[in-house]
């Protein structure tokens, strides 16, 4: 029987947040619904354990069903990995013919993608008031929570798989990823994206500075790229980002890598006040819709980044001062995106391209032909453009 904390009662769901409600030894029961990916608390929701068959929790799962776990936690993993393969599994005499268009082959698999993700985050797991697992072989996992979601408000119940997730962006955030361009490292927190792709790293950091008094260094992320430039010898770098994970995250690195006199972190939705003979910007590479608040730093619905930053660079460049744009091709290849269309976006803005550094990637989904993505990944070609006013 579980005790008494592992069924917090009606009254004591903490509003405005998002509450997950169930019926367990006859009792109704509710807490905090947490979900990183934006999903909301699933409206049935079933008692699971060590006796419930992986087959029968599938099929729950697929229906909409979800299961709060009451077994053991290693278990539930175990559990998490069979309907994984589950999911995975192709049905019998079903031949997919290819899709006729890449983009086509994206949306195919986008949607599949998340058909998958939903499924899966039906397993879910209880979290006590201090984060602790009230649940047998439970490891501790407080640190990684605290890391994520902050100080705890009471008990909650999340997916395993985004609390799996959390132990993986806890161990990044230890230790770190190495940046040769740095000779260090940089350490990304939950919910920010880590430079495990350092192509475009090395083109900010090869590539010739047009001056080396002021940067901007729109939507920075980790930080990484403000790091280098103060690395490079720029005197003063001006590094925006509205979300407050990645405005933590970069000041710690910085910090951490000792530029911290050099570069200032600054909330602001693209640019800062002023204007700079040089302006940095690695915007999400696809423009798609993303499927959960994280997927902002991958994909860029209607190109809203990429065209901000382009229609606002011409007023914030100093005379004969450089915009760098740094971008993938994977789009074009996907047929989201044509390099006409960029290139009339570039002249729409006022711009003139002054030239262009290419490198191509070397991360492992390049060679792997099982990527229903493959033939985009591996013809992809990362750019460094300089921009210059027309």
């Amino acid at each position: 029987m579980p005790s008494p904390s592992s069924c917090p009662p009606v009254e004591h769901a903490v509003s405005p947040h998002q509450v997950i409600h169930w019926t367990e030894d006859e009792r109704a029961c509710a807490a905090r619904w947490r979900s990183e990916s934006g999903n909301p608390p699933p409206r049935r929701v079933v008692i699971a354990d060590d006796r419930t068959p992986a087959d029968a929790a599938y099929r729950l799962a697929c229906e909409g069903t979800a299961l709060l776990w009451r077994g053991d936690f290693q278990n539930a993993r175990q559990l998490l990995q069979a309907l994984a393969r589950r999911a995975e599994r192709k049905p019998r005499n079903s031949a997919v013919a290819p899709a006729a268009v890449p983009s086509e082959a994206f949306h195919l698999h986008r949607q599949a993608q998340s058909q998958r993700a939903r499924t899966l985050a039906m397993l879910l797991v209880p979290l006590d008031d201090d984060y602790g697992i009230p649940l047998r072989r439970a490891p501790d996992l407080r640190p990684a929570c605290m890391e994520a979601y902050g100080a705890a408000e009471g008990p909650s119940v999340v997916s395993l798989r985004e609390l799996l997730g959390l132990i993986g962006a806890h161990e990044w955030r230890k230790k770190g990823v190495e940046i040769p361009a740095l000779g260090a490292r940089i350490h990304p927190h939950y919910g920010v994206f880590s430079p495990v792709r350092g192509e475009y790293v090395a083109l900010v950091a090869n590539t010739p500075l047009p001056a080396t008094t002021l940067a901007f260094d729109i939507g920075t992320g980790t930080g990484v790229l403000a790091a280098v430039l103060a690395r490079r010898g720029v005197a003063r770098v001006v590094a925006t980002d509205q979300d407050p994970r990645a405005l933590a995250c970069a000041r710690e690195n910085v910090a951490r890598l000792g530029v911290a006199g050099q570069v200032e972190i600054i909330q602001a939705d693209l640019f800062p006040d002023g204007r700079a003979p040089l302006v940095v910007c690695n915007p999400p590479w696809v423009p798609a819709r993303p499927s959960s608040p994280i997927e902002y730093a991958v994909f860029d619905p209607d190109s809203r980044m990429l065209l901000g930053f382009l229609n606002g660079l011409a007023a914030h460049l100093t005379p004969h001062g450089e915009g760098w744009l740094i971008l993938s091709d994977l789009a074009e290849h996907l047929g989201l995106r044509s390099r006409a269309e960029l290139l009339a976006a570039v002249d729409a803005a006022g711009l003139t391209v002054a030239g262009r550094v290419d490198v191509r990637p070397h991360h492992p989904r390049t060679t792997d032909a099982s990527d229903p993505l493959h033939a985009a990944r591996a013809a992809e070609v990362t750019s460094l453009w300089r921009l210059a006013a027309s």
